[in-house]
């Protein structure tokens, strides 16, 4: 009766660790960029030096606190495939040794002897990926180069009925990359770090136990 108890007690840990997964980091909130205007002088002015709108200027996107709109378009495909097929054949033969012109031998049996052996090993694998992601977020620059060029980075929550989703981006764009809407491709942003992540019943369902992760492992042997 213990032994069935302990039994019982065994197989609900092993169905809770495989139901057990944990829980994702949720991506802190993106500190704003700190746009230092120069203060204003009490000097009975109507125009202030600093806070003038340039009327004959385009619009796009050179300055800190600028908005640019990112238009992801992530698609990669990678394929690869290994096949070995290794073989070795070994085979000793030993003749019956002549002794003053007779072959010896063991109880009338002739001496001799034979090794033979053969090694065979075959193995294959295979990976496919492909990923792809459609969106847009509006990023703000947070910091301009001496060359000219921007950083930016950007953050969009999503609350749905079932859990957020999180997107975030942060890179280096050129202005003349920028369209005349100031949006560009995702793939014109260089050192880009675009991640993607959701939390809730939904992206809990899709991961797996602990337990389940061990026997997915590099240490788990079988």
């Amino acid at each position: 009766m213990k032994m069935l108890r302990l039994n019982v007690l065994a197989a609900a840990l092993l169905l809770a660790g495989c139901a057990t997964t944990p829980k994702p980091s949720v991506p802190e909130p993106l500190a704003l960029p700190e746009i230092e205007m120069p203060p204003r002088e009490i000097n009975g002015a109507i125009y202030q030096a600093g806070y003038d709108v340039r009327l004959y200027d385009d619009r796009i996107a050179r300055r800190v606190g600028d908005l640019v709109t990112v238009v992801f378009e992530e698609s990669t495909n990678a394929r690869k495939g290994v096949s070995s097929n290794i073989s070795k054949d070994t085979s000793i033969d030993m003749g019956v040794p002549v002794v003053f012109g007779r072959p010896m031998t063991v109880g009338g049996n002739p001496l001799s002897a034979s090794v033979g052996a053969r090694r065979d090993f075959e193995g294959q694998a295979a990976a496919d990926q492909s990923n792809l992601f459609k969106g847009v977020l509006t990023a703000t620059v947070i910091a301009v180069h001496p060359n000219g060029n921007l950083v930016i980075q950007g953050q969009k929550k999503l609350t749905l009925n079932r859990g957020d989703e999180y997107v975030t981006i942060t890179g280096v764009i050129r202005r003349e990359d920028l369209n005349p809407d100031n949006t560009i491709s995702s793939q014109r942003v260089a050192n880009a770090q675009i991640s993607y992540t959701g939390t809730g019943e939904l992206a809990d369902a899709s991961r797996m136990g602990w337990l389940s992760r061990i026997f997915n492992s590099v240490i788990w042997p079988f």
